[in-house]
């Protein structure tokens, strides 16, 4: 049947243009964004889920978390709606193919091909749990590998895995897809966090080194418990000859209590690239020879002619091979020498069954006894890890090898116990040989320096040194630092931190500057006093000014505006107030009492009249106080006497 949303345009912008795959809880379309003219991915939620209110409502609130990641490695979300009864979100469209597609065509990968996917993976996780967000259904199905090379994280905080069991063979095959990367907790508890994405990166690991999921059986429930009751066999087991220190990777990451666990994909990302640089690039190309049983093997009948060089061959078709597994046949199985072509007629069937089995028997026979031989010689590698140094030690005594240490830190593991041996557990070793247990040193920490006073360039110097990085940079005026120096650092110096933690450092602009107050109307003495206090100088101007409103000696202006900022010691000038101008007092003896107190008042005094004898017949000005003729402030007070 047609897809019926193919061809439709969605939300009026998107036009849906072809299918590209099929989940248990959406699908996802390849879109036009006719708007923006760009090809995106829809994921178009199933129509009986977007029935459900709760579900909904739970998956747009998630894709709203999913679109504040911005991260190379991040399928982006650039829009969610609805439309008719379609819930969707609209992505980033990577052109390419997913690690399953890869995984079922390749079977495994070398552990470099392994690596070169999951840091980028670990990268994306990373910037996923720094923002608070933990993606929950890990799997090689939300991998994307781009025809560019780049890898992707596809359904950041949006699929929940379930355990709940559901009627239709197709809901069932999702969750049985999903379960295989469930970690215990999830399982047990319905919990998850950083740690949970952790190990579901373990598990994508073995399954790229192995080519299968490390669990299986027939039910969900069946996978779920083996999560719960088992740990995850090396990888080395499956597939000998793999580095063991990437047995210890998975070991770590996989181990069933989250607390033995990186704490985060961060952590996780630099053991495993702590982990590649010690790996030798033969080890890092490993790829182990193994018969690809899904191929037809061409076999020589005897005294036929050489491999692939006529008719004389018969074609044996090997049973199917497990899921996963398929490597190269490199060329054909040889056979005895010829016979004469006469002697090839009538027994020639007869005779090319009994040569294969002489071949199978003698392969049986040659590697029976290499086996028997190298087991007389060799014994399995105790497991120890997560055992005190002693424990171990006495475990591998009982094994009859001897014991060698090297340390290494570890965010999981405490001090003194066991992170790792090599061989690996369960690895062969010669009977008598030495087992070198690295042991935990607990968490790699690095004091902060002391950096007060240091110049810029002199602290992050130091901070490189100390295996810190350089935080973020602010500055603030201080009263003792000298000016581009340090004034402090956040964490305080001394503060233990993990390796690469950024340190803040606070610069100094120097002494802060002064603002100037306001002196006017202020008596000298008392703006003298407050200069001193804002660290400043006051100088008074050589000459005053006359002032009706400034009292004299208090300050009329100033040279610098007041709130103005300055740097601290500037001398601010001011003006000091003279008092009131000086006048000229009009001489108005024996004038008229009105006419005398006009002509004053006109000149700028205030006249007050005395009459000393009560009786002023001639009403005249008989003295005057300061006289005539002198100055006096204006606006002062003439006092006349009247008779």
């Amino acid at each position: 049947m047609a897809d019926p949303l193919i061809g439709r345009l969605l939300d009026g912008r998107y036009r849906v243009e072809s299918r590209l795959a099929r989940g248990g809880m959406a699908t996802v379309y390849e879109a036009v964004d006719t708007r923006l003219e760009r090809p995106v991915a829809l994921k178009v939620m199933h129509p009986g889920l977007a029935e459900d209110q709760a579900f909904v409502s739970r998956f747009i609130r998630e894709a709203r978390s999913a679109a504040r990641l911005t991260h190379p490695g991040v399928v982006a979300v650039y829009d969610q709606g609805q439309d008719h009864g379609s819930v969707f979100l609209a992505m980033e469209y990577v052109p390419g193919r997913t690690l399953r597609d890869l995984l079922r065509e390749r079977g495994r990968l070398t552990p470099r091909e392994a690596l070169d996917v999951l840091e980028p993976v670990l990268s994306a996780l990373s910037a996923a749990h720094r923002a608070g967000i933990v993606h929950r259904d890990v799997k090689p199905e939300n991998v994307l590998l781009a025809d560019d090379g780049r890898v992707k994280v596809a359904d950041f905080g949006l699929a929940r895995s379930s355990l709940a069991s559901e009627a239709s063979g197709s809901t069932q095959g999702v969750v049985m897809g999903t379960v295989a990367y469930l970690s215990p907790e999830q399982v047990d508890r319905g919990i998850a966090d950083p740690r949970s994405d952790v190990y579901a990166c373990g598990i994508v690991l073995y399954e790229m080194l192995t080519g299968r999921p490390p669990f299986s059986g027939g039910t969900p429930i069946a996978v779920a418990y083996q999560h719960v009751t088992a740990d995850v066999a090396p990888p080395s087991a499956a597939v000998h000859g793999l580095p063991p220190a990437l047995d210890d990777v998975v070991f770590t990451a996989t181990a069933r209590d989250p607390d033995l666990r990186p704490a985060d994909a961060g952590a996780l990302l630099r053991t495993i690239q702590d982990v590649r640089a010690r790996l030798t690039p033969a080890e890092l190309a490993f790829a182990a020879d193994t018969v690809d049983l899904t191929k037809t093997l061409v076999v020589p009948v005897p005294g036929g002619r050489a491999a692939f060089g006529g008719a004389a061959t018969t074609a044996l078709a090997a049973p199917p091979a497990p899921p996963g597994v398929g490597v190269s046949h490199t060329g054909p199985v040889g056979g005895p020498p010829r016979i004469p072509r006469a002697a090839r007629h009538g027994g020639s069937r007869r005779r090319a069954l009994i040569g294969v089995l002489v071949l199978v028997l003698v392969a049986a026979l040659v590697g029976g006894g290499a086996w028997l031989l190298g087991s007389a010689r060799s014994t399995a590698t105790p497991s120890v890890v997560g055992l005190s140094r002693s424990a171990a030690a006495e475990r591998i005594s009982a094994a009859g090898l001897k014991v060698a240490y090297t340390s290494q830190h570890s965010e999981t593991v405490k001090p003194g116990y066991v992170l790792s041996t090599d061989p690996s557990a369960n690895g062969r070793i010669d009977k008598g040989g030495t087992v070198t247990v690295t042991l935990s040193s607990g968490p790699e920490r690095f004091a902060v320096p002391q950096l007060v006073g240091d110049n810029v360039s002199d602290a992050r110097a130091a901070l490189v040194a100390a295996h810190l990085a350089v935080g973020t940079q602010t500055t603030q005026y201080s009263e003792t630092v000298t000016s581009g120096t340090v004034v402090s650092t956040d964490p305080a110096s001394g503060t233990m931190l993990r390796r690469d933690s950024p340190v803040r450092l606070v610069i100094s602009k120097g002494v802060p500057p002064a603002t100037v107050p306001s002196f006017a109307g202020k008596q000298l003495s008392d703006a003298q006093a407050l200069a001193q206090q804002d660290k400043l100088g006051l100088a008074s101007a050589p000459q005053g000014a006359y002032s009706m409103t400034v009292p004299k000696n208090a300050v009329v202006s100033q040279s610098i505006p007041a709130g103005q900022q300055v740097p601290r010691g500037t001398t601010v000038t001011v003006v000091v107030s003279l008092g009131p101008p000086l006048v000229e007092v009009p001489d108005v003896f024996r004038m008229d009492k009105d006419k005398a107190k006009q002509i004053l008042e006109k000149a700028g005094f205030v006249v007050v009249f005395t009459e000393p004898f009560g009786v002023t017949p001639f009403n005249q000005v008989y003295s005057e106080d300061p006289s005539g003729g002198t100055k006096a402030p204006k606006g002062s007070t003439i006092h006349l006497g009247i008779v």
